[in-house]
């Protein structure tokens, strides 16, 4: 436990950082399995609309810190491909 003002304050605001950090990549990690719902069910428009909403909250954790940059291109670029391959 930190003894220090600096420090107890240094842990609140990790904390609130985390949380923050944790709901993005939530918000993110459900607008991609509802992609890849989409895709599972062959509904390429279904995908297609839910693809867009991925890609800005994958966008929005990247832009926040919460995940890294080559993790969000790898993501958005796997679902693209996924999406463009179906008929």
């Amino acid at each position: 436990m930190p003894n220090l003002k600096n420090a107890k304050k240094k842990v609140l605001v990790i904390k609130k950082k985390e949380e923050e950090n944790n709901q993005f990549a939530a918000t993110m990690k459900t607008s991609i399995k509802k992609v890849e719902r989409a895709i599972a069910a062959k509904d390429k428009e279904k995908a297609t609309d839910a693809l867009k909403v991925a890609v800005k909250a994958i966008d929005k954790a990247n832009q926040k810190g919460a995940t890294k940059k080559n993790t969000a291109a790898r993501n958005k670029s796997r679902l693209t491909k996924k999406v463009n391959a179906m008929e």
